[in-house]
């Protein structure tokens, strides 16, 4: 089971503060900072949040993106012209996930991508395209699926954007999309080793205000990324006890048991007061099976597993 399987996102969506929203899809930004890792790979839809940017922060996070620019010897940057809120703006390629600590040493990318380093976990985006004409919508906490309708419109409508400074993410191994997570910079590429780069006075300034201007955000990421969480857990809760509970009564039908073709098994993950939900096509889990078309063998009433995870949901 990979890991976007086990998240079980269609078209995710990531809402942003602005400036680094507009950022991001303008491909100025390479580095999406949180405070936990990346649950996906693939395309991330962009969306900007509702508050209005004040000009001090926007001052900040252009200078910080001038200087980490001018570490590479790229001294022309073009932002954008304005920053819109509540808008959907465009989506990159997350390629990879790290930590902040082997991000800020690896040598396989410039200084100025190392110098994006500023937290716990760095989502490594590449390709950035916009929407020629962002769409207004409301946004959501954490990581989300886009609406069909909205997503159907926003494909349509998205055009490639030149990055500054172009940049491909080695991935450890180039078959699993999901190669390069935390803990693996250091594993495949054990030349790369904690350096202190020498830094300019501006330089130095302008870290300092790029992370000044994040921390007024950052408990509050991890509070929608926490709620997030618990609104997938009680939902992807009910789903199974929907059909844990339908199970259930078919069993106790003249046939008692399955449709013919088909063998969807589910399975709940409780560990740590949090759960998930996945489905396994093909193949019935371990921990909850279930019987096979035409067998006589009867369910039992709800699992144990699902009762002690309601329980949980409802305390919380």
């Amino acid at each position: 089971m990979t890991e976007r399987n086990s998240w079980n996102y269609r078209n995710p969506c990531l809402t942003m503060h602005q400036p680094w929203a507009s950022l991001l899809v303008y491909g100025i930004k390479r580095i999406e900072g949180r405070s936990w890792p990346a649950p996906i790979r693939g395309r991330l839809w962009i969306h900007a949040a509702s508050k209005v940017p004040d000009e001090a922060t926007v001052k900040a996070m252009e200078e910080f993106y001038r200087e980490i620019y001018a570490v590479d010897g790229i001294y022309d940057l073009k932002f954008p012209e304005n920053y819109p809120v509540s808008r959907l703006l465009g989506c990159v390629q997350v390629v990879g996930c790290s930590k902040r600590e082997e991000l800020a040493c690896w040598k396989e990318v410039s200084e100025g991508v190392r110098l994006e380093a500023l937290t716990d976990f760095c989502w490594l985006c590449e390709q950035p395209q916009k929407l020629l004409v962002p769409f207004e919508m409301r946004g959501n906490q954490g990581v989300y699926d886009l609406e069909r309708k909205i997503y159907e419109a926003a494909v349509r409508g998205l055009a490639p954007v030149e990055s500054p400074l172009p940049i491909k993410f080695p991935l450890p191994n180039p078959r699993n999309p999901f190669s390069l997570k935390p803990g693996s910079i250091f594993t495949r590429f054990p030349e790369s080793k904690a350096t202190e780069m020498e830094k300019s006075s501006a330089l130095s300034s302008a870290i300092a205000g790029a992370q000044a201007a994040a921390t007024q955000f950052s408990k509050k990421d991890q509070s929608s990324h926490n709620d997030a969480i618990q609104n997938r857990n009680i939902i992807n809760a009910k789903r199974i006890g929907q059909f844990e509970s339908k199970s259930w009564e078919n069993n106790k039908s003249p046939a008692g048991n399955f449709n013919k073709g088909s063998n969807r098994g589910t399975q709940l993950f409780v560990k740590q007061g949090q759960s998930s939900y996945s489905e396994h096509d093909g193949r019935i889990s371990s921990h909850n099976q279930l019987p096979r078309a035409g067998s006589n063998q009867h369910l039992r009433p709800p699992s144990k597993i699902f009762t002690d995870a309601m329980r949980g949901l409802r305390l919380s």
